[in-house]
């Protein structure tokens, strides 16, 4: 038998506030196409899964007063959304790689709805987005967000509570990283469209009274689909190994 009913089920509730702010934001499991129950309920399975573990840790701070308990409550939901954001600003920076690929090689055809999230996005876009997701998963990504949030109570402990400016500081580094990785992963496409529309620029100054323009978008846009279908394989494979390094660096 549980020898502390009540301070069992406010300990499991402080575990669940932090890894449900997590899941609640994080790539894959916040889609709207993922049922709020089942989010819920995963969370609720994890929180229960590493409450053992982090016993020693969450169950002493349950001894305190109801004042303490909920700036807890506030300041777990808090480091967990923080965590849940790390990766999802990656993956966010994936999407604005997609956007500047499409507009460089002349894919700029009307956006249509998202496969993850539920708002307009171009099917280039979308394609490179969900099978990023898709291959995290296949890695097994969501173990390692797990381990993260156990190794959470090390370096950001319930006893401080939360830290504005170093959640922001991590949240800046994490932009500013993932913007370089998806630079390097969408530089040769935009390479590709600058040396294309300077080459027909040139051809049109030759010939003003033909419309190059509108006669070169096929090409372009046959050129840029061969590039990424011949070098996807190691677009994505750079994509998982920065996301790991990237998000093991910071958390």
């Amino acid at each position: 038998m549980i020898e502390d009913p009540q301070g069992t089920v406010l300990a499991l509730f402080l575990a669940f506030c932090r890894i449900g702010g997590c899941f609640m934001v994080l790539p894959g499991f916040s889609s709207f196409r993922v049922p709020v129950q089942v989010r819920l309920f995963v969370a609720v399975g994890v929180s229960m899964a590493l409450l053992p573990i982090l016993w020693d840790t969450i169950y002493p701070k349950v001894q305190g007063g109801n004042g303490d308990y909920i700036l807890l409550v506030g300041a777990e939901i808090l480091i967990g959304v923080t965590l849940g954001l790390v990766a999802r600003f990656i993956v966010l920076s994936l999407q604005y790689a997609g956007t500047a690929m499409s507009m460089a090689i002349g894919f700029n055809s009307s956006p249509g709805g998202g496969v993850i999230e539920n708002e307009p996005e171009g099917q280039l876009t979308s394609l490179i987005t969900f099978t990023a997701l898709f291959i995290l998963f296949l890695t097994d990504f969501h173990h390692m967000i797990i381990g993260s949030l156990v190794r959470s109570y090390s370096f950001m402990p319930m006893s401080t509570g939360f830290e504005p400016r170093l959640a922001l500081m991590t949240l800046t580094d994490t932009l500013a990283g993932s913007f370089m990785l998806v630079l390097r992963l969408a530089s040769p496409f935009m390479v590709y469209g600058l040396i294309f529309n300077l080459s027909i620029g040139m051809v049109n100054k030759l010939a003003p009274q033909i419309p190059v323009y509108f006669i070169s978008i096929p090409y372009i846009l046959a050129g840029g689909l061969i590039l990424f279908y011949f070098g996807s394989h190691t677009f994505f494979s750079q994509f998982i190994d920065g996301f790991e390094a990237l998000f093991m660096g910071l958390i």
